[in-house]
C-alpha cells in the first residue's frame, strides 16, 4: 500500500510539473552582469588581452509547450586591450545598445529550474573609445553575432553564464578583421 501511494505521489508531481511546463507563461525582469570580452583577428596582426566591462537591463520570456524565447535590451560596455604587430599597446572600449533574441527550455520543478538558451545578437554602439591610437572612428557602429550559455532560475531571481561569439567584422579596416568574443556572468530579478 505503501509504494502505491508513493508512486502515485511520484505521478502526481511528474504530471504538474509537466503542465506547468506545458502552459503559456510570461516574465518580465532586471538584469545585471559582468563581461570579459577580447577582440579575434583574421591573422597574426593582432594580440589581445581579455578586459572586464558590464551589461545593464531589462528582459522578457514568453513560454509555450517547454520552450521560450527570451528578448533582452541592455546597455554594454565591452572593453579588449590590445597589442599590434608594430608593438602599439591599446585598449579598445565599446559602448552599445544590445538586442539579444534567445531561444530556449528550462527543465525544473515550479520556481526551480535550469535553462539552456541559444540565438543572434545584435549590437548598436553609440560610442567606440580607443586609447593611445590616433584613430579614434576605427569601429563599426553596428555588429552581429551569436550568444549560448546556461541559466538558473530560483524563484524570482536568475543566474546566468554566456558566451558571445562575434559574426561580423567591426572594423571599418577590411584589411585587418576584428570580432568581439565575451563571456558574461549576469543575475536578474523578475518582477512579473
Amino acid at each position: 500500500m505503501k509504494k502505491i501511494l508513493l508512486g502515485l505521489a511520484a505521478l502526481f508531481f511528474c504530471v504538474q510539473a509537466t503542465q506547468a511546463q506545458l502552459l503559456p507563461s510570461l516574465k518580465l525582469g532586471i538584469k545585471g552582469a559582468v563581461n570579459f570580452s577580447s577582440l579575434k583577428s583574421d591573422g597574426s596582426w593582432l594580440n589581445s588581452d581579455t578586459k572586464a566591462g558590464f551589461q545593464a537591463g531589462i528582459w522578457g520570456r514568453v513560454g509555450v509547450a517547454g520552450f521560450h524565447v527570451q528578448p533582452e535590451l541592455y546597455y554594454a560596455q565591452k572593453k579588449a586591450g590590445y597589442e599590434t604587430e608594430d608593438g602599439t599597446n591599446s585598449e579598445a572600449t565599446f559602448k552599445s545598445v544590445d538586442l539579444p533574441v534567445l531561444l530556449g527550455t528550462r527543465i525544473g520543478l515550479g520556481p526551480i529550474g535550469v535553462r539552456i538558451q541559444a540565438g543572434p545578437v545584435f549590437s548598436f554602439a553609440h560610442d567606440g573609445d580607443i586609447k593611445s591610437v590616433a584613430n579614434t572612428d576605427a569601429y563599426k557602429k553596428s555588429s552581429t553575432g551569436i550568444i549560448g550559455g546556461v541559466g538558473a532560475d530560483i524563484s524570482k531571481f536568475t543566474v546566468d553564464l554566456r558566451y558571445e561569439h562575434g559574426l561580423s567584422n567591426i572594423s571599418k579596416d577590411n584589411a585587418h578583421k576584428q570580432k568581439i568574443s565575451m563571456w558574461s556572468i549576469g543575475v536578474g530579478y523578475s518582477f512579473l
